[in-house]
């Protein structure tokens, strides 16, 4: 008597497979916004008569070690005129860049970066602690 064989028909859990994908999407989001928020170490000068600005957009930091970042991510000073113009286009609403410079950074570094903003059109700004008296 001959018995016929049925065919086994394996179906893979798709079910499965879109959790695996979400999850991997959200680690890798998470990832990235970490990167982007590592802190700059630097200590701002001291000065008089401080203003506070609100709607700054680009921020251009010298950190404690003398490396230029414009918005977190490191740059020399060549590639900074053309960054800052790009990012100024991308919101010409507000031409206020903020330079958060650390208090022993040398002039010619300072003066090469306000060249470099001046040279994109934007207003510098530049972040300072109150004197105490």
């Amino acid at each position: 008597m001959g018995l016929k064989r049925r065919k086994l028909e394996v179906q893979p859990p798709y079910v499965s497979m879109a959790d695996i994908a979400f999850n991997l999407v959200l680690f890798f989001l998470i990832l990235a916004k970490v990167q982007e928020e590592k802190p700059i170490p630097w200590e701002p000068a001291e000065g008089s008569n401080v203003v506070t600005i609100t709607n700054a957009k680009i921020v251009v930091a010298v950190g404690q070690d003398g490396k230029i970042y414009l918005n977190g991510t490191e740059i020399g000073v060549g590639d900074l005129a053309a960054s800052v113009g790009v990012k100024l286009a991308e919101n010409p609403s507000s031409k206020v860049v903020l330079l958060k410079i650390h208090k022993e950074t040398q002039a010619a570094i300072f003066n090469k970066i306000m060249e470099a903003v001046s040279e994109a059109g934007g207003d510098v700004f530049h972040v300072l602690n109150e004197e105490k008296s």
